[in-house]
């Protein structure tokens, strides 16, 4: 399954989250390596946008705010052969750390190699049509992208 998205800048929060121990020993199982501490955000093309909708409802996200139209298309969508792997969240401090949902894929533009990596649905998110993309690689410079470029991620199903 192959979604395409425009790069998109976060909130720069990322970072924060990505780096806490609890979730990297829970990336290194994902991604075979330690995951470089931050996150690529790209903007579902409108066509996919049913695609990754169905990946939010079978994570178990609301599908608020979201058309009739994509949620009815989104129901579909057989994601039956795709792995979701669960990463749990945590209190530290007396501060909580949300869950999120994991599936591997790869990442490349038209002029770059796949790049193995994850995608990563966090449990609360402001995000609706923004995947986030968890890799060993710093995303940005390893691919070539800037705000504004056209990535496609694959999935294998």
């Amino acid at each position: 399954m192959r979604l395409s998205g425009i790069v998109s800048s976060g909130l720069g929060r990322a970072s924060i989250f990505m780096a806490q121990p609890h979730y990297q020993e829970q990336f290194l199982e994902i991604l075979n390596e330690e995951a470089w501490p931050g996150t690529l955000n790209v903007k579902v093309v409108e066509s996919d946008l049913s695609k990754f909708i169905a990946m939010r409802e079978k994570s178990g996200i609301d599908t608020l705010g979201i058309s009739d139209i994509v949620v009815e298309k989104a129901k579909n969508i057989d994601l039956s052969n795709v792995e979701f792997i669960r990463v749990r969240g945590f209190l530290r401090e007396g501060k909580s750390f949300g869950g999120a949902t994991a599936i591997n894929c790869n990442i490349q533009t038209s002029n770059s190699d796949l790049i193995p990596s994850a995608i990563l649905i966090p449990d609360l998110t402001r995000h609706v049509d923004v995947i986030e993309i968890i890799s060993t690689k710093f995303l940005r410079e390893r691919i070539n992208v800037s705000d504004g470029d056209l990535v496609n991620i694959e999935i294998d199903v």
